[in-house]
């Protein structure tokens, strides 16, 4: 197997561990509240960040008063808000929703990119995100009558989410100083662990019990996709070119439905069977785009994973 062909199989690997998050998030939400779930996923993450950082030999940044400020926000927006909008979320709706609603993450970037950094989309730009939508609504529309209103607030919940992982990758680029992936996946996922467990105090987690099912859930969640997925990205990353990486966010979507319906058990209806196809075809033809020779290249990677590591670099939050 030649060096190319290894960084397509690293690749492929990490987001389907991406797309396996939505699975373990419905777990988990079905017997720990966000908050106490988030802050476990960060403290368990945290050691084994630490770990790289000094087995590597990496620093923490020099940063200014400004780019701190911005780091705290995309803690709070990227690890915070998206971990705990997505396990609030699959509380109410199916992790099938959640999987497509979840690989518009690309397209959501780009729209906020368009809209808060003025950026110039191409045809096809606007093209995939218009297919997004259009996948999102096929979906909503199916929750309002087969789930009610509860289904539609999951789904509003989960695309908030997607909305947090977006202002992340925004907020990235206004640093002025770039922060190596490590590094900031070991900030993201520190301040995350501190304000998901202030937070969590709200939701008295003392008088909680630990569902082993849920904490097995979180302890994957934050060693396997979290972890294992940030070294399996950038493995993949370092041997092709960022427009190929691009593509393989399609099948966080792919792997998220295929293991709600295999491992969950959740049944497909035609509409999210189409709203998946909406979406799945929006983010090939956007990474396509930006294979072509004269087209920009596109930088992405999983939610993906500090979610562990995200899309701005690769997966590491989620």
């Amino acid at each position: 197997m030649n060096n190319r062909m290894r960084g397509y199989c690293y690749l492929a690997a990490a987001m389907v561990l991406v797309g396996s998050t939505v699975a373990a998030s419905k777990i988990i939400g079905t017997g720990l509240p966000p908050f106490t779930a988030t802050a476990l996923r960060f403290a368990i993450a945290l050691p084994c960040f630490a770990l790289l950082m000094v087995l590597t030999g990496a620093r923490l940044p020099r940063l200014d008063r400004r780019d701190w400020l911005l780091l705290v926000a995309q803690a709070t927006a990227g690890s915070v808000g998206y971990t705990t909008l997505l396990i609030a979320g699959l509380q109410r709706a199916s992790a099938v929703d959640g999987g497509i609603i979840l690989g518009t993450l690309p397209l959501v970037s780009a729209a906020i990119a368009i809209l808060l950094l003025g950026e110039r989309p191409g045809k096809a730009t606007l093209a995939a995100i218009v297919a997004a939508a259009l996948g999102v609504w096929l979906m909503m529309h199916h929750s309002a009558g087969a789930g009610g209103a509860s289904s539609l607030v999951g789904n509003a919940l989960i695309l908030g989410a997607v909305l947090c992982e977006g202002l992340f990758i925004l907020l990235n680029k206004r640093l002025r100083q770039p922060v190596a992936p490590l590094a900031l996946s070991t900030l993201m996922t520190g301040f995350g662990l501190a304000f998901s467990a202030v937070a969590s105090l709200a939701e008295a987690p003392w008088n909680l019990g630990l569902p082993a099912p849920a904490v097995a859930a979180v302890a994957y969640y934050a060693l396997v996709p979290t972890v294992g997925g940030f070294l399996l990205w950038y493995a993949g990353a370092a041997r092709v070119n960022g427009a190929e990486a691009a593509l393989f966010t399609a099948l966080a979507p792919v792997s998220a439905v295929a293991l709600a319906a295999g491992l969950l058990g959740e049944s497909l209806a035609p509409a999210q069977l189409a709203g998946m196809a909406c979406v799945l075809g929006a983010v090939v033809a956007l990474g396509w785009s930006g294979v072509r020779p004269r087209g920009k290249q596109l930088r992405a990677g999983p939610e993906a994973a500090s979610h562990g590591a995200e899309t701005r670099a690769g997966p590491s939050r989620g």
